[in-house]
C-alpha cells in the first residue's frame, strides 16, 4: 500500500486498527506497526493516541459514524476504520486542523487496493462523511454529555461495564473511572533497587520526571519514553509499571528471611519487585499456571536480579511444601481498572465471565490462606473496580484485615472497608487497584 501522502502515524494508526479488527490485541498491534516503520518518539506517541483513542471509543465513533452515512450496512470494514480515526481528531484532538483531518483520511482512502475508479469513489465518500461529521459530531457529543441516561454511549463502554462500575462505586466515581479510562494511561517506571541507583536511571531517560513520596522506586514520566528500547531495561534497573501496581508488593512488605508466595506471578513485576523490597534477602516463590508465561518470568529474573523460584502449576492446587509468611494474591480479572492501556479490552470482557471469574478468586483466596503461617498476612489485590471481583471476595472469606494498611497510604484508604485501599484513575492519577491485607 503507497503511502499516497499520508502521514506516518496515521499509516501505523490504521494498520494497527486493521488487525485489531482483525482479533489482535490493539497494544501488541500497535508496538508490531510502530516498529516496523521506525517512527520517531514524537510520530509514536501520536499515532499510539489515534490508535487507543479510536480503540477506545470504537462505540461512540460508530454512532456518530451511522448517523452521518446513508448506509452504514454497506460500508468497508477498512473504510469504517479511516473513519473511526478521522472522526476521532475531529471531535477530540483540537491540535489537528478539520482539513487536514479531512485530507488525511481521504488520502487514506485512496491508497487502499482497487481499480483507480473504486480508489476515486472511496476517496469521495470519506471526504463527504468527514465533511459532515466535521458540521455534526462535536455538537453531538456535547449533547451526550448532558445525558444521564447514556452513560454507555457517552464513555463507549458496554453497558454492562457501565450498570458494574455504577453499582460498586456510585454514578459519580463510575463516571470518573469511565471518563479516566479513555485518556492516555500514567506512565511510570519503577527503579530496580537491586541493580543500582535511581540518579543513574534517571540520567539515562532524559525526560522530565516526578517522584512518589510513598515509593521511592517509582518514577512518573512526563513525556514519551521507550523503556523496552532503552539500555535500563536490558540492564534490569527499571522496568514499566504503573504507581497503583507496585502498592500490592508494598502492601506485602517482605522483610529480610521471610518466606513469600506469589501464586499467580507472571508477567513479574510485582514478584521482581516483592524481591527488590526484601533487599534481595527474602525467599519468593512464584506459581505459575502456563509454561510460557513461567519462562519469561524466570528470564525477567535473571534480568532484574531477582532470585526467585518458579513453580508451573495451578495455584490452587500446585504441591507447596511449606507455609508462608505472606502470601501475595494478584488473581485474574476483568481489569476494568486498566482499560486506558489496554484499549481493546473493554470490547473483549465478556459478562457471562464475571461469575467464574468470582469462583477462581475465591477458591485462590482460600488457597492462599491455608498456605499462610499463623500470624502471617495474604495480600489480595485486583486491576478491576467491580465489587463482586473485590471486597464481596474478601468479605465472604471471614478473615480479619490489617487496618493499618490504610495508614501508610491514606489517600487510598476505601471508604468502605477499612484495611483495604481503592486506587481510582480520576482521583489518583493511576491504575484502578482493589488492595487488601489479610491476617492470619
Amino acid at each position: 500500500m503507497s503511502d499516497g501522502g499520508v502521514s506516518a502515524e496515521r499509516l501505523v494508526a490504521f494498520r494497527a486498527l486493521r488487525r485489531v479488527s482483525e482479533g489482535a490485541f490493539a497494544d501488541r498491534a500497535f508496538a508490531a506497526e510502530a516498529r516496523r516503520a521506525d517512527l520517531d518518539p514524537r510520530q509514536r506517541a501520536a499515532g499510539m493516541r489515534l490508535t487507543y483513542g479510536a480503540t477506545q471509543r470504537r462505540r461512540t465513533l460508530d454512532w456518530l459514524i451511522d448517523d452521518a452515512i446513508d448506509r452504514p450496512d454497506a460500508l468497508e470494514a477498512e473504510l469504517r476504520d479511516i473513519l473511526r480515526l478521522g472522526a476521532y481528531e475531529l471531535v477530540w484532538s483540537d491540535r489537528v486542523p478539520v482539513s487536514a483531518s479531512v485530507d488525511q483520511a481521504v488520502r487514506l482512502a485512496r491508497t487502499l487496493r482497487g481499480a483507480a475508479q473504486r480508489r476515486k469513489a472511496r476517496g469521495g465518500l470519506v471526504n463527504a462523511v468527514m465533511r459532515r461529521l466535521s458540521e455534526s459530531a462535536p455538537d453531538a457529543v456535547h449533547e451526550l454529555e448532558a445525558r444521564d441516561d447514556a452513560l454507555g454511549l457517552r464513555y463507549s463502554m458496554p453497558d454492562w461495564i457501565v450498570d458494574g462500575l455504577v453499582d460498586s462505586l456510585g454514578t459519580e466515581d463510575a463516571a470518573g473511572v469511565m471518563a479516566a479510562a479513555n485518556e492516555p494511561a500514567e506512565s511510570a517506571l519503577r527503579w530496580n533497587t537491586l541493580r543500582g541507583s535511581r540518579d543513574a536511571v534517571v540520567s539515562e531517560i532524559g525526560v522530565p520526571t516526578h517522584g512518589d513520596p510513598h515509593m521511592p522506586e517509582a518514577i512518573v514520566l512526563e513525556a514519551p519514553f521507550g523503556i523496552e528500547e532503552s539500555p535500563l531495561w536490558e540492564q534490569g534497573l527499571a522496568m514499566a509499571q504503573s504507581r497503583a501496581s507496585m502498592l500490592p508488593a508494598r502492601a506485602v512488605d517482605p522483610k529480610p528471611g521471610e518466606h513469600v508466595l506469589d501464586m499467580c506471578a507472571a508477567p513479574g513485576a510485582k514478584a521482581t519487585h516483592l524481591a527488590a523490597l526484601a533487599g534481595g534477602e527474602a525467599r519468593i516463590t512464584c506459581v505459575e499456571l502456563h509454561p510460557a508465561r513461567a519462562k519469561a518470568l524466570r528470564e525477567l529474573a535473571e534480568r532484574m536480579g531477582a532470585e526467585l523460584e518458579v513453580i508451573t502449576g495451578d495455584a490452587r492446587e500446585v504441591g507447596l511444601d511449606r507455609t508462608f509468611d505472606a502470601v501475595l494474591l494478584d488473581p485474574p480479572c476483568t481489569g476494568l481498572g486498566v482499560l486506558s492501556s489496554r484499549p481493546d479490552a473493554r470490547w473483549r470482557r465478556r459478562p457471562e465471565a464475571l461469575d467464574g471469574l468470582v469462583t477462581l478468586q475465591s477458591e485462590l483466596l482460600a488457597r492462599a490462606l491455608s498456605v499462610t503461617r499463623s500470624g502471617g498476612r495474604v495480600v489480595y489485590s485486583t486491576c478491576t473496580l467491580l465489587r463482586a471481583e473485590n471486597e464481596d471476595v474478601v468479605r465472604a472469606t471471614g478473615a480479619a484485615l490489617d487496618a493499618t494498611l490504610a495508614d501508610v497510604h491514606p489517600d487510598c484508604a476505601h471508604p468502605d472497608l477499612p484495611g483495604a485501599l481503592r486506587v481510582l484513575p480520576h482521583r489518583h492519577g493511576t491504575d484502578g487497584f482493589f488492595v487488601a491485607r489479610l491476617l492470619v
